[in-house]
Parts: C-alpha cells; sequence; structure tokens
C-alpha cells in the first residue's frame, strides 16, 4: 500500500522539499547555476513535480510551463524513501526502480546537494507527526 494518500500529500512533501532547497541560502544558488530543470513523475498515487533550479520555481501538476532537461519517473514511496536517505538514486536507476531521461550525469553531479535536505525532509515529516512516512 502506498504511504501517501493522494498526491496533495506527495505535492506537499516531495514537492515542498524541493522548494525548501530552492529557499535555502547557499544551496539555492548551487542548485540555480545546474542548469537542471528536473521533472519528477510520480505513481501510486500519480503526481508530477517540475523543478526550475535555474528560475528557482517548482510546479505541480502535468501543465507544468517549464520544460524539463532531466526527468525522473519512480514510485512517490521512493521518493519518500530517497529524502529519507534510505535510497541510493544511483543505484535505484541501474536497478529500474527509478528510470531516467535526459542528462542524467548533470542530475547525479546535484545529488550531494540533495543530501544536505535529508535531515530538513525528516524534520518536516516530524513536524507534521507523519510517522507513517518516516517509517516507510
Amino acid at each position: 500500500m502506498a504511504v501517501f494518500k493522494d498526491e496533495d500529500e506527495v505535492y506537499t512533501y516531495l514537492a515542498g522539499i524541493f522548494r525548501r532547497g530552492l529557499e535555502k541560502e547557499g544551496l539555492a544558488d548551487k542548485l540555480s547555476t545546474s542548469g537542471v530543470v528536473l521533472r519528477v513523475h510520480y505513481t501510486d498515487p500519480d503526481a508530477v513535480v517540475t523543478v526550475d533550479m535555474p528560475n528557482k520555481t517548482v510546479e505541480t501538476g502535468s501543465s507544468s510551463s517549464a520544460v524539463p532537461n532531466v526527468e525522473l519517473f519512480m514510485s512517490a514511496d521512493t521518493g519518500n524513501k530517497f529524502w529519507l536517505g534510505k535510497v541510493n538514486l544511483t543505484l535505484a536507476m541501474a536497478k529500474g526502480s527509478v528510470r531516467a531521461k535526459g542528462p542524467v550525469p548533470k542530475l547525479i553531479k546535484l545529488i550531494p546537494q540533495a543530501k544536505v535536505l535529508f535531515p530538513e525532509y525528516r524534520s518536516m515529516l516530524e513536524s507534521e507527526n507523519r510517522r507513517d512516512l518516516l517509517d516507510a
């Protein structure tokens, strides 16, 4: 069974952590200069998050105006586990639980930056008393 009950929860937490990253001093500039426009297609529940790093914006839903240069396809559960530090993205791509389209090396270079947000994601879930997501 999926850990998120609906797409709104995916947007609250998984899009929310991207928003925090783009607002974080120091990190936002590093992400911005990457040139990456990332679109993540989540399943179970279906949700789409587009992160326009150069413009420091996050859009939710499939009608985003930003054109992605990197796309990821994964379950929302996998996305949750990634932000908890429980999924190695490179390994998940190699095993096929995460599919990627576009210049993946650009994205892989950003993983160390993303790791800075792992404690923040955990803290966000703890403050919302989301033990179900923390234990997933």
